[in-house]
């Protein structure tokens, strides 16, 4: 069983009106099953319980037991968002149905450690550059991370980490990387302090 549960229900009703009806008087959010070669089921969440879900950053990539009043219950993971750019109010949720024997991909989270003790920042004022905030990760369901962590406490002025340097549970690849090596971009950095910079710039000029 998944660690997260969301109720549902299967809707009739389709269109932008209607799904405008259902957000100002019912409180629900309009949403879609889709995948597995199977058709593609609208369904209703309430939108209280879907913001109260979304305060977990795990629930972006863990598989989802979706409970379907009126329909089979399915697993799935959270596939796209959309929000209402000034309110507080999820317009729309898609929801992509998983197998445990095919992979899925999904974009995790980036979390940078121990910052404040890495020597460059703490000794000599060099500043720590986040290149990404989160990376796409191919593997199987089981397999997905909650978060990938970036130890930067043992990086030195001017080293770079990459895409290819990331840990991530066996099984799972980065998307980027099978595109090719050109592929292998930068995920932190530890730049030097600005002056340092432009000194080292104008001793190179001369």
């Amino acid at each position: 069983m998944s660690e997260f549960t969301l109720n549902a229900v299967v809707r009739s009703d389709k269109g932008k009106g209607a799904s405008r009806r259902l957000r100002r008087l019912e409180g629900t959010t309009p949403a879609i099953v889709y995948g597995l070669d199977k058709e593609p089921v609208s369904i209703t969440v309430e939108m209280r319980e879907l913001f109260k879900k979304l305060e977990n950053e795990a629930f972006y990539t863990h598989v989802l037991d979706l409970n379907i009043e009126g329909a089979e219950n399915e697993q799935v993971i959270l596939k796209a968002l959309q929000r209402h750019p000034h309110k507080s109010i999820i317009l729309h949720a898609d929801f992509q149905r998983v197998s445990e024997d095919c992979k899925i991909t999904v974009n995790v989270p980036v979390h940078f450690l121990n910052e404040a003790e890495c020597p460059a920042v703490k000794l000599h004022g060099c500043t720590v550059q986040h290149h990404a905030s989160e990376v796409e990760v191919s593997a199987l369901p089981s397999q997905i991370p909650s978060s990938i962590d970036v130890d930067v406490s043992g990086l030195e002025k001017g080293q770079t980490l990459h895409l290819s340097d990331l840990v991530l549970p066996a099984g799972a690849q980065v998307v980027a990387l099978s595109k090719g090596a050109d592929h292998d971009a930068g995920v932190v950095s530890i730049a030097a302090p600005k002056g340092a910079a432009v000194e080292e710039e104008a001793a190179s000029e001369e």
